[in-house]
């Protein structure tokens, strides 16, 4: 299963590989990232993930990082491998 988690984090040095090292380590594989600057001049980060494991475990523990404001998640729709193969064609 998929999932997107969307973090909104202070702009420390160090901030994005914080969060990033404890997803990896936690054994949540990202398969996506985006990370943008907001308005405030925060990170604004969009990371995919692949897991069996719901992402609550993951979640707690990246509240913990002295630097994440704000982090939501959802489940990531997955296109079947045929469907995927289709949208390319047309």
């Amino acid at each position: 299963m998929r999932y997107r988690l969307e973090l909104k984090l202070k702009p420390a040095e160090g901030a994005l590989i914080r969060v990033l090292g404890m997803i990896e380590r936690r054994g949540f594989p990202p398969h996506a990232v985006h990370a943008t600057h907001d308005s405030e001049g925060y990170w604004a980060l969009a990371i995919v993930i692949d897991s069996t494991r719901a992402p609550e475990t993951l979640r707690q523990q990246l509240l913990k990082i002295y630097d994440v404001e704000e982090l939501s998640f959802s489940a990531v729709q997955e296109l079947s491998r045929d469907r995927r193969h289709q949208d390319r064609a047309a």
